[in-house]
């Protein structure tokens, strides 16, 4: 199944400044070793997973993975994925 992803600078001024993670939009129906992997792939500190909320007054649930561990919570993946949600999608989506 393709999945559009976006690769974010968290705490940088500008691009390719700062620390760099994935954000895979929409994650709904992805198995967490198929996270894993994908976490694994993209040998960056941090990628986390956008996911349907569970709760009535959230917009979306994440899962945080570092590599092939997940987090139950991190400062950088958070504000990096809070970032990328509401980007316009402007590529393709490719296969997670």
């Amino acid at each position: 199944m393709r999945r559009v992803f976006r690769q974010v600078d968290v705490f940088g001024l500008g691009s390719n400044d700062g620390n760099p993670m994935a954000v895979v939009l929409d994650a709904d129906g992805l198995t967490v070793e198929a996270m894993r992997r994908f976490s694994v792939w993209t040998n960056l500190s941090e990628c986390t997973f956008v996911l349907p909320s569970t709760v009535p007054d959230a917009d979306y649930r994440v899962r945080i993975f570092s590599l092939n561990t997940e987090l139950p919570f991190a400062g950088h993946p958070t504000l990096g994925t809070a970032r990328a949600w509401p980007m316009p999608v402007v590529s393709q989506p490719r296969q997670v």
